[in-house]
């Protein structure tokens, strides 16, 4: 948790309330003792470890009959600035969205507990429409998967700026603490696709103006922004070198958005840096150089297959960027190229020889495999530049390659990462789809580790 703001813990000032804050074993004690708190405050600020200080409030019901009888309470962090940034404006301090809207954190903590009823009505319809749409789409295991994703994937987001410019900026959660990473943005996208396109609008507002107001050296898209909340960037260029994967991802989910929210005037303001990317793309993409992929902690390698295919259909991803944006000659040649480059790719990535056949880990090693869950990319944007062929290959093969908690990411390693089983599932048959969902879903309910819902595991052990 972040350690700067504003903790509030609250409750209505109602007959009955009694409060303290002090030493654990004084407050509870004196709730076991008398069933009510002194209404008292410890003033001695120390360090949590130290006689160990709690906030306790105690409420008495009254007697209690057949009727329910609630009562509330609300939790929060509140900070009046969030992030730092370096935009077109150079390094300016972000306030939270709220301070927008309210004169201080005890008004908004204030409209957030009196909010409770009709929060919980849209938050209950929202659970209500995503039970029917998981449910419809793949039945019941999709429905666990995506009920925990969703809750996670908004969990991560940080809203800010004023009403007239407003940001979302998300943290990294389980590795360095990296804010606006370009490639964990983009299993994220989906989401915020189906809920609100609007929100990867502008989670991806701060990735353009800070490299289109020259603060990024570099000609590919960079990795991220720096570590929250100082999203500074790197003037040095010297952020974590992903250039096909970032350059890809970039396009991608921009045109993503522009295709939901029907914002061609979007792309139309961002096409000379995308045209950059592009350009990289065409260098670098077909025959990646040795580099790191979305799955760094894998370590690099040269020719990856399902890394070609992100850069290739990045650069289909710009000619239908073009063709929107009246660029004719640009969306031609753009198209021209990645329709060569995609038979190229097949040449040089599929093991024709195997059985099943199957698309390999890096250019040429027939005896290697991972998830193809790159192809997604080319169905989520329409662009049909993979070949049928390919998707039915793919899905007849993982079934040959399935552990008891899943389809290893490849085949240098036991483990897995469910996003990209999902991106992966949603490209197959309806059965092999199933297969991926019932191994995730029963990992889920019976992984040893307590710990929330995590993207890497390992598909024998489920650890």
């Amino acid at each position: 948790m972040a350690d700067w703001g504003n903790v509030y813990w609250a409750t209505d000032s109602v007959q009955g309330l009694t409060w303290q804050s002090g030493q654990d074993v004084v407050v509870r004690g004196n709730f076991i003792n008398s069933g009510s708190l002194p209404n008292i405050a410890d003033s001695n600020f120390r360090p949590i470890q130290e006689d160990w200080p709690v906030f306790g409030f105690a409420r008495d019901l009254g007697s209690l009959g057949a009727t329910p009888v609630t009562t509330l309470f609300t939790i929060g962090l509140i900070q009046q600035e969030a992030v730092q940034f370096v935009g077109a404006n150079g390094l300016e301090q972000l306030p939270s969205l709220w301070t927008s809207y309210w004169d201080n954190d005890v008004e908004a903590m204030q409209f957030f507990h009196d909010d409770f009823s009709n929060m919980n009505s849209i938050s209950t319809s929202l659970d209500n429409q995503i039970t029917s749409d998981a449910t419809t789409a793949a039945g019941q295991d999709y429905l666990t998967i995506a009920s925990l994703a969703l809750r996670q994937a908004y969990g991560a987001l940080t809203f800010v700026g004023t009403s007239d410019k407003i940001y979302v900026f998300m943290k990294e959660i389980s590795s360095n603490g990296d804010t606006q990473t370009v490639d964990v943005i983009y299993p994220l996208h989906p989401a915020l696709l189906y809920t609100n396109p609007t929100i990867l609008k502008i989670a991806l507002d701060p990735l353009f103006e800070n490299q289109e107001s020259g603060n990024y050296p570099n000609t590919y898209a960079m990795h991220d922004l720096g570590q929250f909340p100082n999203a500074t960037g790197y003037p040095a260029g010297n952020d974590e070198e992903m250039p096909v994967e970032e350059c890809g991802n970039m396009i991608i989910m921009t045109l993503a958005y522009a295709q939901r929210a029907n914002d061609t005037s979007y792309l139309s303001q961002h096409y000379p840096k995308m045209q950059e990317w592009v350009g990289y793309l065409i260098e670098d993409s077909l025959i990646p150089a040795n580099q790191l992929s979305t799955d760094d902690f894998a370590g690099t390698l040269a020719n990856q297959t399902n890394l070609a295919l992100k850069g290739i259909i990045g650069i289909g991803a710009m000619a239908e960027i073009a063709k929107l944006t009246g660029n004719t000659a640009d969306a031609q040649n753009y198209s021209d190229i990645a329709t060569s480059y995609i038979s190229q790719w097949q040449n040089f990535g599929i093991a024709q020889d195997d059985s099943p056949p199957h698309t390999t880990l890096n250019y040429g090693a027939n005896d290697t495999h991972g998830l193809l869950y790159n192809i997604w990319a080319d169905q989520e944007l329409n662009l049909q530049l993979v070949p049928e062929s390919v998707y039915t290959m793919q899905s007849n093969f993982y079934t040959a390659v399935e552990e008891p908690f899943g389809v290893p990411l490849d085949t240098r390693h036991t483990y897995t990462k469910g996003d990209w089983e999902l991106m992966t599932a949603a490209t197959c048959s309806s059965s092999t789809r199933d297969m991926f969902l019932s191994k995730l879903a029963n990992w889920i309910n019976v992984t040893p580790t307590n710990r929330a819902l995590t993207d890497l595991y390992d598909t024998e052990s489920g650890e």
